[in-house]
């Protein structure tokens, strides 16, 4: 209670005590300009880190179609490359006489299906007698001096040479003239 009331006085107005509000400074909210500005520029941010992982994405997706086609043709080659040895003794049995024609049918035929089994693989045969002897293509192994056929021409053929149209799988075994 107050004092006049207890001096038995006439109440007066009871002046409540208020505590001294001090005016706090607001905190600067940014004007709607600069809270424009500030939001293009995280768009601007998210926009670039969006086109970042985008183009990290399609070089991913590249980079694996490249080796997934790269270990095709490694597997493709290898494959080939074992069966080599096959195709060296079916074509020597071609070549060989024989006296029993139906045995001679039948290694063709299975040479002859051989040749197309990897003709449909894109493995092709390395052209080689007569030709123009290339270190990439051919390995001589023999070199003999012959007058009658052109400088550096390929006159005797050891062994095929196959290759695909990205890589040659063997090169061909050959004797060069001149």
């Amino acid at each position: 209670m107050s004092k006049n009331k207890e001096e038995g006085q006439k109440p007066e107005e009871e002046v409540l005590e208020t505590p001294e509000i001090q005016a706090e400074a607001p905190e600067e909210t940014p004007s709607l300009p600069d809270e424009l500005e500030a939001l293009k520029e995280e768009l601007a941010a998210k926009e670039e880190k969006y086109l970042r992982l985008a183009a990290e994405y399609d070089n991913f997706r590249k980079r694996t179609a490249k080796e997934k086609e790269t270990i095709w043709a490694d597997a493709k080659g290898a494959t080939v490359t074992a069966l080599l040895p096959v195709y060296d003794n079916l074509e020597r049995a071609v070549n060989q006489a024989c006296a029993d024609e139906a045995y001679a049918k039948g290694v063709e035929m299975t040479m002859s299906e051989l040749r197309k089994i990897l003709e449909q693989q894109g493995v092709t045969e390395i052209p080689a007698l007569g030709q123009t002897f290339d270190p990439n293509l051919h390995n001589a192994v023999m070199h003999i001096e012959d007058d009658s056929v052109g400088e550096n021409t390929i006159v005797e053929v050891f062994q095929a040479g196959f290759q695909t149209s990205e890589k040659v799988l063997r090169f061909a075994m050959v004797k060069v003239a001149n």
